[in-house]
């Protein structure tokens, strides 16, 4: 019976195993006709934003004035965090059948008369995109729509992005910004507009006979063409300019090609956009280089650490207890190193508030290990580091109120409500502030005021209560005894040197955590202004624990040298100096 109940177990285990999916990303499966097992025919192609690296302004698609949305269907609601990023979904009227090829088919047409003041200020904006390189966002089956370019190297895959441009500017010398290449005459500044656009649609075919989509490729292109069929690829590009007749028309046309590809499995298909970046490679090396680089450096400064400590103590032990010795260093503070701050309610609002901060990055990195955050649930990762950082408000108002008790402060009032309410009131006012201006300038980032009002519920509903029951927690402990006593008057501090000052002394304790972090960052921020997918959330996680190593390493032995010196005002530098890493 034992070996049956094992048996029994393993079974559930693994099917328990097999049974485990991320939510959000379950695979749809398509056929040309609907059948009891596969229901859907249609696959809707979602446009996105417009942004542009050499704007930091995106625009919503109905900005401007191409082919119409199809409102008869309703977009797919966005999270919190793709509001955040100002992802704005609409269904575009782009009919893709299953396995219906389309050659040149034409989605609409959009005139424009000189003599127009309404038509000239919809060209005009479409030409101002056109020359800031705005791209355009995708969206086909969950999965971004790829435009992929051949590679200088031939030893290398094609580069693919997931965005397109809009079009193609070219100046009077015949420089463009955008990978594009259309004909140019010299002397003049031409805008040509991609208006053509060639979907490949790659699937992968199931046993009951329908598919799965595996990738999505787009070749926009620039026609002057009116007519459908072969005309599109033959045709001369399009300049926005006016015929002799003042008037200009552009034709939308689309085509879709179907390709099989059995070779690549749905849950990898996200591979050749994560693997098709020429800067891969350098990425590992780069971080592997250093990783390296940081412990080398962290095993320095622990090492002499180590080493300074040993042989101050060893020589205090070697002295004779009942000979009278001339006190040296850092035990001519010992009566005023534990001497509380000045304004110690502030610093410690600021440890609570890093508290509540520390453990929202750390849950949020681990739940990204963990490969809840697939590329598929976009937004996701901003949404759950705020709703992370509303929930740790207990950690903020329990480490505060322990750190201002053993301050010997007596105004706990005052300290639980500025650590509910002082960094997050200037993170939202500035928020707001940058909300504003976003609203003016019409972008798609401007947060909706439904949803700021709802972001202000979740800080007023649940942080605050949370801070309050943290520092509850907090005052109620019985507070830090030192292992010293504070002398009742301050001994003199005297005349210091450059490197041990206090604000040369901050700005040096946070170079050897920066260097720990900038090759993350960049990646960070290419992914955030530049079209690039980050994914690698281990090696983040894993430089995210060197740089707190780093920081409290750097933190320890600039404290050290500072006591030494006979300075004993370390609390704020002690959080200054690795603060100073975010400048």
């Amino acid at each position: 019976e034992a070996v049956v109940y094992q048996r029994r177990v393993r079974v559930f285990l693994i099917n328990s195993c097999l049974a485990f999916y991320l939510p959000a990303i379950a695979p749809v499966n398509y056929c040309a006709v609907p059948t009891e097992t596969c229901k859907n025919t249609i696959l809707s192609v979602l446009v996105n934003r417009l942004d542009s690296t050499e704007s930091a302004i995106p625009y919503d698609y109905t900005k401007f004035d191409f082919c119409p949305i199809d409102k008869s269907k309703s977009p797919p609601s966005e999270n919190l965090g793709q509001v955040l990023f100002g992802d704005r979904y609409h269904v575009s009227e782009y009919q893709v059948q299953w396995k219906k090829t389309e050659t040149c088919k034409k989605l609409c047409d959009k005139t424009y008369r000189k003599d127009s003041k309404e038509d000239m200020d919809k060209l005009e904006a479409i030409k101002k995109i056109i020359a800031q390189d705005y791209q355009q966002h995708w969206v086909v089956d969950n999965m971004p729509v790829a435009w992929c370019t051949q590679n200088t190297n031939s030893q290398q895959k094609d580069i693919c992005t997931t965005s397109f441009p809009v079009g193609c500017f070219i100046d009077k010398n015949g420089q463009t910004l955008s990978r594009c290449d259309p004909p140019h005459v010299g002397g003049k500044e031409y805008y040509y507009l991609l208006n053509h656009v060639e979907i490949t649609i790659e699937y992968k075919n199931m046993n009951d006979g329908s598919g799965r989509v595996v990738a999505v490729k787009i070749k926009p292109t620039s026609h002057a063409s009116s007519g459908e069929g072969e005309s599109c690829g033959n045709s001369q590009a399009l300049a926005l300019e006016f015929d002799s007749a003042g008037s200009l028309t552009v034709p939308y046309t689309y085509s879709v090609n179907w390709v099989e590809n059995n070779k690549v499995e749905w849950a990898s298909r996200w591979d050749y956009l994560l693997n098709s970046s020429n800067q891969v490679n350098v990425q590992w090396y780069s971080i592997l280089n250093s990783i390296v680089i940081v412990l080398f450096l962290s095993g320095m400064v622990a090492m002499i650490l180590l080493r300074t400590l040993h042989r101050d103590i060893a020589r205090y032990n070697q002295l004779d207890p009942e000979d009278p010795q001339e006190e040296f260093g850092w035990k001519l503070v010992h009566g005023d190193v534990f001497r509380p701050p000045r304004k110690g309610m502030m610093l410690s609002v600021l440890i609570g508030s890093g508290a509540q901060v520390f453990m929202m990055i750390s849950v949020t990195l681990v739940v990204s290990c963990l490969g809840f955050l697939y590329p598929g649930n976009r937004g996701f990762l901003l949404s759950m580091g705020v709703v992370m950082y509303v929930c740790f408000g207990s950690p903020a108002g329990y480490f505060a109120a322990r750190i201002y008790k053993s301050f010997g402060g007596e105004k706990w009032k005052s300290n639980v409500i500025l650590t509910a309410f002082f960094v997050p009131a200037i993170v939202f006012s500035v928020f707001f502030v940058l909300n504003l201006v976003l609203w003016g300038e019409g972008s798609s980032s401007a947060v909706p005021f439904g949803t700021l009002c709802g972001v202000l519920a979740l800080w007023i509903c649940v942080s605050v209560p949370l801070t309050f029951v943290g520092a509850f927690f907090g005052f109620r402990k019985p507070a830090i005894t030192y292992p010293t006593q504070t002398n009742q008057i301050p001994r003199h501090i005297p005349p210091q040197s450059f490197y041990t000052k206090r604000v040369p002394g901050i700005l040096m304790g946070g170079v050897l955590p920066v260097g720990s972090v900038f090759i993350q960052l960049y990646f960070i921020f290419n992914s955030i202004w530049a079209h690039q997918i980050y994914y690698m959330f281990w090696f983040l996680f894993i430089v995210f624990l060197i740089l707190v190593i780093t920081c409290a390493e750097t933190t320890i032995l600039l404290c050290y040298f500072h006591l030494c010196s006979e300075d004993y005002h370390w609390w704020w530098r002690a959080y200054l100096s690795s603060g100073s890493t975010a400048l």
